[in-house]
């Protein structure tokens, strides 16, 4: 059974810009999440994917990239946000990848929960040199 549109929005409203959700989700926690961070994958993640460590790059200086709730992602319409400014990675080192996936979780590193995740438009091969970005606006989640 879908969701509607309104709480679509609601519940991404309520993940990544921390927005209470009234008489759902509107009592503050004693140590909210402020952050949440985008990884990288070199295949993809599975709805039964429970980390975000499963198949992320390890390039040579890659580390997730952490964009704030309160303020990274755009206000919520249609059930979807999308990145308020540009997200870039580290510059890769000696050892490079190709990049096939992104997610969303909850952690800066190691097996943390993933929120949202899908396939790259297109695969990108890494490289001594190359720093991955998305632009803002570039990276949308959808609630459905």
């Amino acid at each position: 059974m879908p969701k509607s549109t309104t709480t679509c929005n609601s519940i991404i409203n309520l993940m990544y810009r921390a927005t209470a959700w009234a008489n759902v989700a509107d009592n503050a926690a004693a140590s909210p999440l402020t952050n949440t961070y985008v990884g990288l994958h070199t295949a993809d993640l599975t709805a039964a994917t429970n980390s975000q460590a499963e198949d992320e790059t390890a390039y040579t200086d890659y580390a997730r990239q952490a964009v704030a709730r309160s303020t990274g992602w755009d206000a919520a319409s249609g059930g979807a946000t999308a990145n308020a400014a540009t997200i870039s990675f580290p510059q890769c080192g000696a050892s490079g990848a190709t990049l096939t996936h992104v997610s969303v979780g909850v952690g800066s590193s190691g097996a943390t929960a993933v929120w949202h995740y899908g396939a790259l438009n297109s695969s990108l091969a890494v490289s001594s040199g190359i720093t991955p970005q998305f632009a803002a606006g570039a990276l949308t989640i959808t609630e459905s």
